[in-house]
């Protein structure tokens, strides 16, 4: 069984003194939270962790290989199998454009080991760095799958056509995250084990922020529901003007959020990054594979940044590809719902949900739920607003008037797994109540109706009004 995180660093024995430097504000021993460092200075931002080395320097073409594939472990080492998929998505897009089906199906495949290998890069780096800022690099470098599929999106976006996929995505991008890979942590870590514990200074700060985004994502979707039944053909408060307002309404609250994401970054970057660097630390030394990891062959610095900018390359060439290929899937009755909350979501996090698993399943449940609620985080605060914020800039209606339906899936989710964390341990059950959950949002989805046979809360294309 897991045990909370204490404060010392056993490892070189009692008598180790904390990192902070003793005085007053020197922790109690009995504290809960590890260790803080009050005067707000932290180590060198850029060192090479120990965990990280690599032994080498440069770049050694046939090793490097060698190393991508085989990954950090065998499930993502079997996803590098998809590789051979990649040269032909890339090259019937080209060839054939007739092809639909298929440029939309090889793409989709394409997308996932060039995301693997854009995770473990990102994980190769993150280890050469101190343990949050590491983990936020990580969790950054995997959220550009995103923020290109909803560039994308945006940029093709015709007559408000995408931007009901676009609200989907959003959404599926947080609820995949909390439901399908968080539940998946519990459930294959609490497999191995009675349960885990987590430190709460992870799991309530994490939950905390993510109702307070998703307070801020539903409220110009309350003012647009609120309001929507009081709006007259002729006067002074039409339908047009709602949909203005309401837009508006999106990106004032767009850069508000923007705001809230500096302060979340300077939090753990700078204010606070001592205590979760001690949690993540402690953590590490509970990682049961540590010896086979330390023995395993890692990526140099140079090496690191070439794989990312091959996986950078792949994703963002299959994630055009992809886009461009939706209306034809979706003419095929595939639902825009379903198309936006759970088909794009699943592509653009499978990278990041194999690294969770992972560590979840080795009893590193504290840097598994980082990798959970930092991408939702980053989701609500950065990457909803950005698009948002993009569209204005291109002229385009996109804003945060999302599909009540959904908005009530994301509240209740939040809420579901805030509850669970409160203990402090999770367990197989918990982790299969969660999936369960999604696989129902998952049917539902497919069959609520698309935007355009008549469903409110959302942009309709020129000509259709407002309903």
């Amino acid at each position: 069984m897991a045990q909370q995180p204490s404060v010392s660093h056993s490892s070189q024995g009692s008598e180790t003194p904390p990192r902070s430097p003793p005085g007053p504000s020197e922790k109690p021993q009995n504290s809960v939270l590890p260790v803080h460092n009050s005067n707000g200075q932290s180590e060198t931002l850029f060192r090479v962790d120990s965990a990280g080395e690599s032994g080498r320097s440069g770049i050694h073409p046939l090793h490097f290989l060698k190393v991508c594939f085989k990954s950090t472990n065998p499930v993502s080492m079997v996803v590098n199998v998809l590789w051979p998929f990649v040269p032909p998505a890339i090259a019937i897009h080209f060839a054939r454009p007739d092809l639909h089906l298929w440029i939309f199906s090889l793409n989709y495949i394409g997308m996932v080991p060039a995301a693997n290998l854009l995770g473990f890069a990102g994980g190769e780096l993150a280890r050469k760095l101190p343990k949050v800022f590491g983990v936020l690099v990580e969790t950054a470098l995997s959220s550009v799958v995103e923020i290109v599929l909803f560039m994308v999106l945006i940029s093709n976006d015709e007559n408000n056509s995408l931007i009901p996929v676009i609200h989907a995505a959003i959404l599926g991008s947080i609820l995949a995250n909390l439901l399908l890979c968080l539940g998946m942590c519990f459930f294959l870590g609490g497999l191995r084990r009675n349960e885990q514990i987590f430190h709460e200074v992870i799991s309530e700060t994490g939950s905390g922020i993510l109702l307070v985004a998703g307070f801020g994502l539903l409220i110009p979707s309350a003012f647009y529901s609120a309001l929507s039944g009081s709006t007259t053909v002729e006067g002074p408060f039409t339908s047009e003007l709602l949909l203005e307002n309401t837009r508006t309404i999106s990106r004032a609250t767009s850069v508000i959020l923007l705001i809230a994401f500096l302060v979340f970054l300077f939090f753990n970057l700078r204010s606070h990054n001592s205590i979760y660097d001690e949690v993540l630390e402690l953590d590490e030394e509970k990682d049961e594979d540590k010896a086979d990891e330390k023995r395993r062959a890692k990526l140099t610095f140079t090496e690191s940044i070439i794989a990312i900018v091959i996986s950078l390359t792949c994703v963002s060439m299959s994630a055009v590809f992809l886009v461009q290929e939706i209306h034809p899937i979706v003419e095929r009755g595939v639902p825009d719902n379903f198309m936006g909350l759970i088909l794009v979501p699943l592509v653009e996090k499978a990278a990041e949900h194999l690294v969770a698993i992972d560590e979840a399943w080795d009893n590193q449940i504290n840097f598994a739920l980082f990798h959970c609620l930092a991408p939702s985080i980053q989701t609500a605060l950065f990457n909803a607003p950005l698009v948002v914020i993009v569209g204005w800039g291109l002229g385009k209606d996109m804003d945060m008037n999302f599909e009540i339906f959904m908005i009530v899936l994301l509240v209740l989710s939040i809420l579901v797994v805030g509850n669970f964390l409160r203990d402090g341990k999770s367990n197989y059950l918990e982790g299969a109540l969660l999936v369960l959950v999604y696989l129902i949002i998952a049917v539902t989805s497919w069959y609520y109706p698309n935007p355009h046979d008549g469903t409110s809360n959302v942009q309709m294309p020129h000509g259709h009004g407002a309903h």
